[in-house]
């Protein structure tokens, strides 16, 4: 018995550390680590959504007129 309590205590001090170093990487990595996961679902998204969605053709200027006219006719 007087050997499992130190092991208990042991046990339970590395896993503090080991609870804190998870934390401490969390805050430090985690939002860099967000940023990139969202930025890379919204090109696969982006992508995705113009594969499955058909361009349409730009239709062709019209030519300038050459003359114009009055704005309103007279009578």
């Amino acid at each position: 018995m007087k050997k499992l309590v130190p092991a208990l205590a042991i046990g339970g001090f590395v896993l503090a550390v080991a609870n804190a170093a998870v934390i401490v990487f969390a805050v430090v990595r985690g939002p860099s680590m967000a940023k990139n996961y969202i930025s890379n679902f919204k090109l696969e998204l982006t992508k995705t959504i113009l594969d499955a969605v058909p361009v349409p053709e730009i239709p062709k200027m019209p030519e300038l007129p050459k003359a114009t006219g009055p704005a309103i006719p007279f009578k």
